[in-house]
């Protein structure tokens, strides 16, 4: 009994985690209309939201277009020698392209928001938790939700779409930053590729993955944040749990993903 009590623990405490998620989504998502529309001292503090979309976009723009322009480089590295065997160099650029626009430029550029904002978010909401300002804006008729966890979700859902695109575009020229100096291939054929070979499905599809990983990373990391108990150690805890978590899960989400647009042909 025991031993069977243990084998269903941890299914149980992952059902928990993924309905305490949906829920928390779930509110957020009806309360983003009301914040956004309601009367005047009631709406979304707008001035709020800037500060979220600065602090855990805009600060991250020069670490991912770094990581991303290296990805682009090393993938011109790794393929010019196959590609080349085949007398296909100029190829390079194809498969570069598609490579960063559907899977690397949003996949990477999430990964990397998760460790700048998303743990960061998880921290400030548990020592918010652990310091009682949540029961103090409870205790004064103010929803958290709307007043925390909406700025956090809508900036960081708006502002990962806009660094994916910063991503995608920084992997190109990273890419071809290698083909020209290294590989031989002229920019001008390199820049023809890079557009014959994209298609407007590549971009939508990868900008759609984007605003799903911005929506999960912002979601974990508010909800693992109020989850917090035990003082700093719980703090800590939530913040390490938030990076794996979510690494994990947008993973987990990029292949469904990315198996869902291959059976619709997208």
């Amino acid at each position: 009994m025991n031993q069977a009590l243990n084998l269903f623990r941890p299914i149980r405490a992952i059902i928990e985690f993924l309905g305490g998620l949906t829920f928390l989504l779930l509110d957020t998502a009806v309360t983003i209309p009301g914040a956004l529309l309601s009367k005047r001292g009631r709406r979304l503090g707008w001035q709020n939201l800037w500060s979220q979309m600065d602090r855990v976009g805009v600060k991250s723009v020069p670490i991912v277009a770094l990581v991303l322009f290296c990805i682009g480089a090393i993938l011109a590295l790794q393929m010019a020698p196959i590609l080349r065997d085949y007398g296909k160099i100029d190829s390079v650029a194809d498969v570069i392209s598609v490579a960063i626009f559907r899977e690397l430029g949003p996949l990477v550029s999430a990964i990397v928001l998760t460790g700048f904002a998303g743990a960061s978010i998880a921290a400030e909401m548990g020592t918010m938790v652990v310091s009682e300002e949540i029961e103090a804006l409870e205790a004064h008729a103010i929803n958290p939700i709307r007043f925390l966890v909406v700025p956090r979700v809508l900036a960081t859902t708006i502002m990962m779409v806009c660094i994916a695109i910063i991503g995608d575009t920084a992997g190109i020229i990273g890419g071809l930053s290698v083909g020209q100096w290294f590989l031989g291939i002229n920019h001008q054929q390199y820049v023809t590729h890079t557009f014959d070979i994209l298609k407007l499905k590549d971009f939508v599809t990868g900008l759609v993955k984007a605003g799903v990983f911005g929506a999960l990373i912002s979601g974990q990391a508010c909800y693992l944040g109020l989850s917090v108990t035990g003082g700093a150690q719980g703090v800590g805890s939530a913040t390490t749990r938030t990076v794996v978590y979510t690494i994990v899960a947008l993973i987990t989400v990029d292949l469904i993903f990315t198996s869902a647009f291959y059976f619709l042909g997208l």
